[in-house]
């Protein structure tokens, strides 16, 4: 059964995955009903580009973190430096916030099961078939290559799918916390618009969000990997885990019923203002910003918080106002857009491979990957959704 559009509080929706909708289930409340949030399928399907595009540019820049690599290019580190900042934070405010609903409706072992089911089976698929594929082209151009099983174990990580195990960790922990405080019975969630909080309170987040990310990468710096856990950027998770949080609560408040003129104008004067700003700290200063405690690491981490925030803020404003609405066509890309992110690897290595005999500048590979891959990635999460089950999982 195809996935519903969401509304403020769905039970089956998620960032990328939304699931199935039980109207019968025992734990379902009673609770007044909210105004669909279409918006919010548009944006999902747009950070759902950003991601496809952010990975189809690592290919063709001068950071070796993919499973292809050409001569790179500074200004596609450009982009892949500033869709960072905010692309995959913003993925975990909205997950966040179709988190309680999904809870409210299912009940907890329901919940968590269906979070094991559509998390962990891309997590599975991914280690057993996903992996070995994408790293093939690099087994098979050693000279001299040793045993599949240490090169397997060498390389061993999940990838772009490091989101999915995140989020899993995220919804045990709500599951968790509600159990320790469940919410009052009494008081359902607001049906109605409530008031985004003022220029104080986000400012107040920001700066919240700001010193956590420094005080962390004195522990864990911005260039950090976790190869056990498979985590590429752990230096962010700061950010997440408060994005995330800021979903929740959102949520339960209301505020993305309606998003005031003021966030999303002053977001983007913000963002617009920041974007040179955090290009030149990262030009100019990038090396000694990795120094733990630093007052560099600190310029950095406020500037790349404002910047997040920033451009949320303004995403949610325009996309709440201009495509709060069901399009056939939004629904065809935010219906596909989970089983995008799990494909859209696959389909990155095959173009970076077929294109490399092709002597062209970096910018030039890049822009006719990226043409290609997302009507690729489209249809092969279209055909991967029709075979039988896949609908539970995608």
């Amino acid at each position: 059964m195809a996935p519903e559009r969401p509304t403020a509080s769905p039970p089956q929706a998620q960032a990328l995955s939304p699931p199935p909708a039980r109207a019968d289930s025992p734990a379902a409340a009673p609770a007044p009903r909210r105004p669909r949030l279409y918006y919010l399928d548009h944006l999902r399907a747009t950070l759902t580009v950003l991601v496809v595009l952010h990975h189809a540019a690592m290919a063709y820049s001068t950071i070796p973190s993919w499973y292809y690599t050409d001569p790179g290019s500074g200004l596609i580190d450009v982009f892949v430096a500033l869709n960072q900042t905010f692309s995959m934070g913003f993925f975990f405010l909205i997950s966040g916030f179709f988190t309680p609903g999904s809870h409210d409706s299912k009940g907890a072992r329901t919940f968590l099961r269906g979070r094991l089911v559509r998390l962990g089976v891309p997590l599975a698929a991914y280690l057993l078939l996903l992996h070995p594929a994408l790293h093939l082209g690099t087994y098979l151009g050693d000279s001299s290559p040793e045993p599949y099983w240490r090169f397997y174990l060498a390389t061993w990580g999940l990838g772009p799918m490091w989101f999915l195990e995140v989020l899993l960790v995220f919804s045990l922990v709500y599951a968790l916390v509600r159990r320790i405080r469940p919410p009052r019975p009494t008081v359902p969630a607001p049906a109605h618009s409530a008031a985004m909080p003022g220029p104080a309170a986000v400012i107040g987040f920001l700066a919240v969000l700001a010193a956590a990310t420094y005080l962390w990468r004195i522990a864990v710096p911005v260039d950090a990997t976790w190869q056990v856990t498979g985590l590429p950027t752990p230096g962010y998770l700061p950010q997440y885990a408060l994005m995330f949080a800021a979903g929740v609560l959102a949520f339960r408040k209301g505020w993305l019923n309606t998003v005031p003129r003021w966030a999303g104008r002053a977001g983007a004067c913000a963002a617009v203002a920041m974007a040179p700003v955090y290009i030149l700290l990262m030009g100019t200063m990038y090396e000694e910003s990795l120094v733990p405690g630093s007052w560099q690491s600190l310029m950095v981490a406020a500037v790349e918080s404002t910047l997040a925030v920033s451009a949320v803020l303004a995403l949610l404003a325009l996309f709440q106002r201009l495509f709060n609405r069901r399009t056939v066509g939004g629904a065809f890309l935010s219906d596909q857009a989970y089983a995008v992110y799990f494909l859209h690897p696959l389909v990155i290595v095959g173009l970076n491979y077929g294109l490399s005999p092709w002597e062209v500048p970096a910018v030039a590979d890049f822009a006719v990957v990226a043409a290609l891959c997302l009507p690729l990635c489209w249809g092969a999460a279209y055909l991967l959704r029709r075979l039988p089950g896949a609908k539970r999982v995608f």
